[in-house]
This record gives structure tokens, C-alpha cells and sequence, in this order.
């Protein structure tokens, strides 16, 4: 039997694990001969902790319910990263798992890594290998710290590998594709049942930006707030619509600043079945989220990038996704200049990442 403790913390990281969980399930049912079966342990550090960031994902992802809740809740950086840490490590100790599974970059990331790996307990990193190359970024910092203890390094791209390799990490690092991408096709057949979302907002299909800001770059500083919803109530003004479903942060800090966004259409957070519909469905993506990049590219939804830089080069690269910063001007120049066509590039693996993973767990622990 091996045992995977699996850290989870903030929604990307409920979708990432809810593909790693299918996987496991997988493996357990069809690869028992040869291969011992696995017994998954979430710790859920309650980075999230409203239902709508966190519980509703659990269910719909069909994510198994965490056996540990560390209710971390919000806070500073040094304050959730020390918490999770301390409540993390005598469950760790107690367990005595054959690895610990981390995903992405945030503080819980960081802290589950750091833990583990002080109790001499194997790290494993999906998602391993991002550079966004900005050190102001606190996702740069937990990702590059996590990335240099952790024994296994699972990346979605050719191009995280090669980030690795030029700090030196070669041992343990694969390129095995985009978990997010597994869960991106397995959940497409399935969100036509929220078709009423559109009446319901009064929306039509192909007419509309889709919006998202939480991280703190944006959210944190008046001026790049103020700025990114100045460029959002003229993208409503020039004619298209923005539905904007409002992060607890965000809206907070809306009020904070008293910055106006009256033409926008704010509504709740939604799950994750319902944003990927309202992604499909939209005429343009604007986002600061580097997984609605992503959505945005295998959807073929153009997208227009609301910071100033990205690790997700690739999409870039391609010429779908445009980088505008908090700058109102060039987000009104993107909004006209949109990509057409479709992009038909590949770079994050072949929808099978959560299956290579977890046969690569299985077969390092029993060969060593």
C-alpha cells in the first residue's frame, strides 16, 4: 500500500487533485496485479474556506472530502504559510506517508513542501517548473522554493523543464502535460446542463468578456485596480458586456479603494462547471488568473492578460493570449485585435497527465 498525503488549499488546487483522485481510483481498480494500490490522505488547509471557494468545488469536482481541515483562513503570507505548517506537521508525522503531493503556488504549496520535507518525507510538485521570472510575484517565490525541494517534479510543459534544467534541477523533472487539462476535457461534456446561466444574466453566447482579478498585484495596489476597472467599464461602454464574477479580495479592496464599477456585472463566484460554460461561451476572456489562460487556449476563446507577464508563455507565443498589464489604453487596443481563427497547437500534454503521474508514483515507490 502506498500512502499520498495531498496538500490542497485554493481552487485550481481542487481541480488539479480531483484528476489525480480520478487517477488514483483508476489505478486502484484496473492495475492491482504488479502494482500495490493506493490510499490517498487529503489535507484540506482551508486557504479558501467560504463554500463558494471551496466545498461546492469539492462536490461537483467529485473530489473526495479531506480527511484533515486545517482551517487556515485568510491572512498574511507569513501568517497562513507558519499556520499550515504547524497544524500539518504532527498529522504528517502520525501518517507517515510514502510522499506528499503539492500543487501550483500558493502558500499552501510552499508550507505543505517545507513541512514535508524537514520530516524527510518525499515531495512530489505538480505543476512543477513555472517561471513567471518576477520575484515581486509571492506565486514566484512558493513555486521556485517548492520546486528546488521537492524530489519529483511533474511539469506541464517542455518549456517548465527547461526552466528547471537552467537551475540545475534535471533529477526527478518530466514533462507529463497539464493536469488542468484532463479536468478541462472531462468536464466540456458536462456543462451544457448550465445553459440557463446566459437567460439568467441576461447574456448572449459569443457577445460578452468574461472577467477575473484576485491576485494581489492587482488587487492590493489603488492605482492597478483603479486602472484595470477603468479599462473594464470602457469595454462595456464601447459596446460588450463584462460579466465579472467578484473574488472575496477583490471586492473587498473595491470598496476599500471606492473605486466606481458600476457598469460591470458583478455576481457571486461560481463553480467550476459554470465558469468553464461562461468561458466557452464568451467573446473574449480578460483574466489576471494564469488557469483561465490556459481554459482559454484549449476553449479557443481569445484572451487578453491583465498583468504584465505570464508563465504560461506558450499561449503567448501562439499569438491567443495578450498581454496588456493594468494599462486601460492597451486593453482597449486587445479588446480591437482580437486573434482570429483558431489555434490548434498543443504544448500541455495530451489530456493524460494525471495518469502518467500517478503510474510514476506507483512505480518509483515499488522499484525505488
Amino acid at each position: 500500500m502506498i500512502t499520498i498525503a495531498t496538500i490542497v488549499g485554493a481552487r485550481p488546487q481542487f481541480i488539479k487533485a480531483a484528476a489525480i483522485s480520478r487517477a488514483i481510483a483508476k489505478h486502484n481498480k484496473f492495475k492491482a496485479n504488479g502494482f500495490p494500490q493506493i490510499n490517498e490522505i487529503i489535507f484540506h488547509t482551508g486557504q479558501h474556506y467560504d463554500y463558494e471557494m471551496s466545498a461546492v468545488f469539492f462536490k461537483e469536482l467529485g473530489l473526495p472530502d479531506p480527511a484533515y481541515h486545517l482551517g487556515i483562513g485568510s491572512g498574511n503570507h507569513g501568517f497562513q504559510t507558519g499556520k499550515v505548517m504547524e497544524k500539518l506537521e504532527g498529522p504528517l508525522m502520525k501518517i507517515k506517508p510514502d510522499l506528499v503531493l503539492v500543487y501550483g503556488d500558493t502558500n499552501s504549496t510552499l508550507a505543505g513542501g517545507l513541512t514535508a520535507a524537514k520530516l524527510k518525507i518525499p515531495v512530489a510538485h505538480v505543476e512543477a517548473g513555472l517561471r513567471s521570472f518576477n520575484r515581486d510575484m509571492p506565486e514566484e517565490i512558493n513555486r521556485v522554493l517548492t520546486d528546488h525541494l521537492s524530489s519529483w517534479l511533474f511539469c506541464p510543459s517542455e518549456q517548465a523543464v527547461k526552466n528547471l534544467a537552467k537551475e540545475g534541477i534535471r533529477n526527478g523533472a518530466s514533462m507529463v502535460g497539464d493536469v488542468m487539462y484532463d479536468v478541462c476535457l472531462w468536464h466540456q461534456q458536462r456543462i451544457d446542463k448550465h445553459n440557463n446561466l446566459l437567460s439568467e444574466l441576461g447574456l448572449q453566447s459569443g457577445s460578452y468578456a468574461l472577467a477575473t482579478i484576485h491576485r494581489a498585484e492587482n488587487t492590493d495596489d489603488q492605482e492597478s485596480l483603479s486602472s484595470i476597472f477603468k479599462g473594464l467599464e470602457r469595454v462595456v461602454s464601447e459596446g460588450t458586456p463584462v460579466v465579472l464574477p467578484l473574488h472575496p479580495r477583490t471586492k473587498k479592496m473595491l470598496h476599500v479603494f471606492s473605486i466606481n464599477y458600476q457598469k460591470i456585472k458583478t455576481i457571486p463566484p461560481v463553480s467550476y462547471e459554470e465558469m468553464l460554460f461562461l468561458e466557452k461561451n464568451a467573446k473574449v476572456i480578460l483574466t489576471d488568473s494564469g488557469g483561465l489562460q490556459k481554459e482559454a487556449f484549449w476553449l479557443g476563446i481569445p484572451c487578453i492578460t491583465l498583468r504584465n507577464e505570464t508563465e504560461w508563455v506558450e499561449t503567448v507565443q501562439s499569438g491567443w493570449n495578450i498581454i496588456v498589464g493594468n494599462d486601460a489604453d492597451l486593453l482597449d487596443h486587445a479588446i480591437h485585435n482580437l486573434p482570429a481563427g483558431k489555434q490548434g497547437k498543443k504544448f500541455y500534454g495530451n489530456g493524460k497527465a494525471a495518469e502518467k503521474i500517478v503510474n510514476h508514483i506507483a512505480e518509483i515507490i515499488l522499484h525505488g
